[in-house]
């Protein structure tokens, strides 16, 4: 059986980051490598767990950056940006991509998309934007971009982050759900 927290908000508490993160780490996420190129032409990227569509009409999608980031100012710089849906073999991407201070594309192959943004080889998708717009959220941004061109390269199991680790999802034959942790 599972211990059940309950935190209740007021105005003279505040949620401990720890339990929010723990809470919220029962909620799996998909990877997204988002890339650009910097202003020397040189390809950035960054692993982001917070990748959703946003909108059909027009062709919207967002992700949210950590203010903190060293890579997102770059991308914001270059006013364009590849989402790139890794798949579950892609761990390796996920790594580099959120290393700190290295070249990130040191391991990761990549060809260009019609826009010339750098789009990772053996990812499952990926979707050429633009931003649209960028919004303050607390300790986050959340960037939207309109998309302008995208491709489905590889219809495989996603990369799945989950309570703390990386696995890949599984369809069952019938209407139920597998996510299987591979760490």
């Amino acid at each position: 059986m599972h211990s059940r927290q309950t935190v209740v908000v007021d105005d003279e508490r505040a949620i401990d980051p720890r339990l929010f993160r723990d809470i919220l780490g029962h909620f799996p996420t998909g990877v997204v490598a988002v890339t650009a190129l910097d202003d020397c032409g040189e390809p950035v990227g960054m692993a982001v767990g917070s990748f959703t569509s946003v909108s059909l009409d027009p062709p919207l999608v967002a992700f949210l950056p950590d203010r903190s980031s060293t890579t997102f100012p770059k991308i914001r710089s270059a006013n364009r940006f590849c989402a790139n849906v890794l798949g579950a073999g892609q761990q390796h991407v996920c790594r580099s991509m959120s290393r700190k201070g290295t070249n990130k594309f040191a391991d990761v192959t990549w060809e260009t998309t019609p826009s010339g943004l750098p789009r990772i080889v053996g990812s499952l998708a990926w979707i050429d934007c633009e931003i649209e717009a960028i919004h303050e959220a607390g300790d986050h941004f959340i960037v939207v971009g309109r998309v302008e061109h995208l491709e489905l390269d590889t219809p495989e199991s996603p990369l799945i982050f989950f309570q703390g680790g990386y696995g890949g999802f599984a369809a069952a034959e019938t209407a139920g759900m597998t996510v299987t942790a591979k760490q």
